[in-house]
């Protein structure tokens, strides 16, 4: 009799069983984008899969419609992947989100081949409104992750990103609108508050504020009501604007120098100032040193190139709330390379690059390295036992 198939192998043959529907599902959220909270179509295909796949799926988790959890085996690990599918308005799949939920389903299938004879758990978390809203920070706050022992999802790239010393920024974003008083603008102008003065008084003070700001600190914004006629002295303008720092603890700090460039705003034109945040905020990445060092060597065995780390590498620029849920629990979120590709996240280009043959091998390695470095863990006692502890903790 022949011997039975390693579990490496075993886990491998369960992603080539399942490539050919990973790679239409990363296509099919490509050609169909869905933004932040509208994930509806994007949601019930992965539902759809992994219960084909054996998977017990919660749709609506966490009074998140678009959300998801699907679990499969029993045991005291749980292996916890994220898949995201949340696009960007008029962009489309600009991030390649649609690499990450086909890399992520990919990973929790090919994990079932597995997860009895090792005795773990496998949790798909489909996490919406990445880009904007905090999707993972609602489902952290609200106990998605609470049974979850470690959690991985990788994202695309130009190339791979394994060092585990890569981090993001932290970012708060929020809405300031501005109220003032119409009246016509040629026959009685002195009769009005103008709303859109103070946009630009603020708007001013923050270009001036930049030039005092940290290296790494970031304020961008944009004016999304700015008034209705030019013969009318406008009522009301709305702005969103967002903060980026290197932590979440210098976060706060920059926040309030930029409000207070809006509060003085609205005292200088007589207007007044609403502001709410628009989602949660958004901490930095702090990736787990063995569970990066594993997928980077899986990664490599799997057949990519990947550099050994060089020089501290700077942040990233970008911010994602898998921050919050790295700094919760065990965690990664490497960069997996989309081979030749000619843009960069957020740019016409690189929705191109995602749904391009590279894009599709890249989701289908991401899957492999991720499925066997949660076999490692699994596999491994004492890894095991500091991970089920890490948690506890």
């Amino acid at each position: 009799m022949p011997a039975a198939p390693a579990p490496r192998d075993r886990v491998a043959a369960r992603i080539d069983a399942y490539k050919d529907r990973l790679v239409e599902l990363s296509h099919a959220l490509h050609d169909d984008p869905e933004t932040a909270f509208e994930e509806t179509r994007a949601a019930e295909r992965v539902a759809a899969l992994l219960e084909e796949a054996g998977f017990t799926v919660r749709r609506g988790a966490c009074e998140l419609p678009t959300a998801l959890t699907a679990t499969y085996g029993t045991g005291d690990l749980t292996i916890g992947v994220c898949a995201e599918y949340d696009a960007l308005p008029e962009l489309g799949h600009a991030c390649g989100h649609n690499v990450i939920c086909a890399a992520g389903v990919g990973a929790a299938i090919a994990l079932t081949a597995v997860a009895d004879e090792l005795g773990f758990r496998v949790k798909l978390l489909g996490t919406p409104a990445e880009e904007e809203g905090g999707g993972k920070v609602l489902m952290l706050e609200r106990g998605a992750f609470d049974d979850v022992t470690v959690a991985m999802m990788v994202h695309p790239e130009p190339g791979d990103a394994v060092d585990p010393r890569g981090s993001s920024t932290a970012v708060g974003r929020f809405e300031a609108t501005f109220t003032g008083r119409a009246a016509h603008a040629a026959s009685a102008p002195e009769a009005g508050l103008n709303a859109a003065d103070a946009a630009v008084v603020a708007q001013v003070a923050i270009g001036q504020l930049r030039q005092q700001l940290r290296d790494g600190h970031r304020v961008a914004g944009i004016v999304r009501n700015g008034g209705e006629r030019t013969n009318i002295i406008p009522e009301r303008t709305v702005l969103e604007y967002e903060v980026r720092t290197p932590t979440g603890e210098e976060l706060q700090t920059l926040r309030e120098r930029v409000l207070d460039c809006f509060r003085g705003a609205a005292l200088a034109t007589g207007t007044t100032l609403d502001v709410r945040p628009t989602q949660p905020d958004y901490v930095e990445l702090r990736h787990d040193p063995a569970l990066m060092q594993a997928y980077a060597r899986n990664l490599r065995a799997a057949g990519r190139d990947v550099p050994e780390p060089g020089p501290v590498p700077r942040g990233l620029g970008a911010s994602t709330d898998m921050g919050n849920v790295a700094q919760a629990l065990p965690a990664i979120h490497p960069g997996i390379g989309i081979d030749g590709a000619q843009g960069t996240p957020h740019t016409r280009q690189f929705a191109v690059d995602a749904a391009s043959p590279a894009a599709d091998e890249a989701a289908l390695t991401g899957a492999l390295a991720m499925a066997w470095t949660g076999l490692d863990l699994a596999a491994d006692p004492d890894w095991r036992a500091r991970a089920l502890a890490a948690r506890r903790a």
